[in-house]
């Protein structure tokens, strides 16, 4: 059975990184055959599906949010800022995409980063005829990197959130000052790494677009609406929700979209491959996996074990992704880890993709939009000089604060 399971969640793996077929083809499949052929008793298979059903709704909530955004002029108005706001200086554009990067990435997830705000950045930099690579690179590290703020970041981060017990508010204010420092150590390598790149001669500046206003306060009002949810007692994928709603009534209202687009927006091929994902990963975990882990990953909450938690959820992201090692992971700490270990899994899983393709989803996106294939030299050198670092002076950092 090991094997089986084993074999599975490759196959799975392989057709995510390839994407021959959208994910879902081949992983609700694999997840409906863990269930017949005896991998994963049917009761702890749907024990799982409920048990990530409220993370996959928030994920689709949010979704939803950032492609009604951008259909709002979001990040039309965004780019046309950077460009304006830079005047044509290719060292202050970067130092600009760099912020918004970091600021898309943490209000509404990296996905929105790497696949509508990357587009708007390589359009800009065109327009002002500057080279695009530190400008493409910032918003791929920062879609993996700069997602440790919030819970609503990265999906890792929901369900890291799930398991730590924290409210959001307290989980912010933990992952605040590890994430600042691994923004700090990011902009500087790649400010010094692209140096060449960076010319800082003036272009001629398109002129600026009018201003969002409805859809930037209903972004904002959403953010504040998260910030106070756990006082509520209500659950941050309502107030997704609530936020997408309004921006979905607003554009049936003006014929902007279509019920069957509004249902497009939430993604649910990539929602269902997560579900699927999970049955096919507690297949695997259920026969000897976490049992593994579990001997590996300590207990206690001192700084060498919070590195070595970090350290091993680095290496299995970039082995076999950071989902399936973030949920596989999770498994191992058991029911109720301290939430210190939770968090410094989190650093593994969210910094580690930065050093290779396969780490996150989110990279494998990011290669699919440039208009030319990245230099594997390029994105490991990089990986190299920032990862490891980032990673250990986050996890001091963690360690301080917790």
């Amino acid at each position: 059975m090991t094997v089986l399971a084993v074999a599975l969640l490759a196959v799975v793996l392989v057709v995510a990184v390839l994407r021959p077929v959208p994910e879902a083809v081949v992983a609700v499949p694999a997840a409906v055959l863990t269930v017949l052929l005896g991998v994963l008793p049917w009761d702890a298979a749907r024990a799982e599906v409920a048990e990530l059903g409220p993370t996959v709704g928030f994920l689709a909530a949010i979704l939803l949010l950032g492609r009604l955004a951008e259909a709002e002029g979001v990040f039309a108005w965004l780019g046309a800022r950077l460009a304006h706001t830079s005047h044509g200086r290719a060292r202050r554009l970067f130092t600009l995409v760099f912020l918004a990067a970091t600021g898309v990435t943490t209000v509404l997830s990296l996905d929105a980063t790497v696949v509508l705000l990357t587009p708007v950045v390589l359009a800009t930099t065109a327009r002002l005829r500057v080279p695009n690579r530190p400008h493409a690179y910032a918003c791929v590290h920062l879609s993996n990197a700069g997602s440790l703020l919030l819970p609503v970041s990265n999906l890792t981060n929901l369900l890291v959130f799930e398991a730590s017990g924290l409210t959001f508010v307290g989980f912010a204010a933990l992952m605040a000052l590890p994430w600042l420092v691994t923004l700090a150590i990011e902009y500087g390598v790649l400010r010094w790494f692209f140096r060449r790149d960076l010319p800082d001669a003036e272009t001629p500046t398109p002129p600026d677009l009018p201003t969002p206003r409805f859809a930037l306060v209903v972004l904002g009002l959403t953010l504040a609406g998260f910030g106070v949810s756990g006082y509520l007692g209500v659950e941050p994928v309502w107030i997704a929700s609530a936020g997408a709603l309004v921006l979905a009534v607003r554009a049936l209202v003006r014929r902007e979209t279509t019920v069957r687009g509004l249902v497009a927006g939430t993604s649910p091929l990539f929602c269902l491959f997560v579900l699927a994902l999970g049955v096919v990963v507690a297949g695997v975990s259920a026969h000897g996996l976490s049992d593994a882990l579990a001997g590996l990953l300590p207990t206690t909450t001192g700084l060498v074990e919070l590195l070595t938690v970090a350290g091993l959820a680095a290496v299995l992201a970039n082995l076999v992704n950071n989902l399936p090692a973030t949920l596989v992971l999770l498994a191992a700490l058991g029911p109720a880890p301290a939430p210190a270990l939770v968090l410094a899994l989190l650093l593994g899983v969210n910094i580690g993709p930065n050093l290779t393709y396969v780490g996150s989803l989110a990279t494998l996106l990011w290669r699919r939009i440039l208009p030319t294939p990245p230099r594997l030299a390029t994105f490991t050198v990089l990986g190299l000089l920032t990862v490891p670092v980032c990673l250990a002076a986050s996890t001091v950092a963690l360690w301080l604060v917790t």
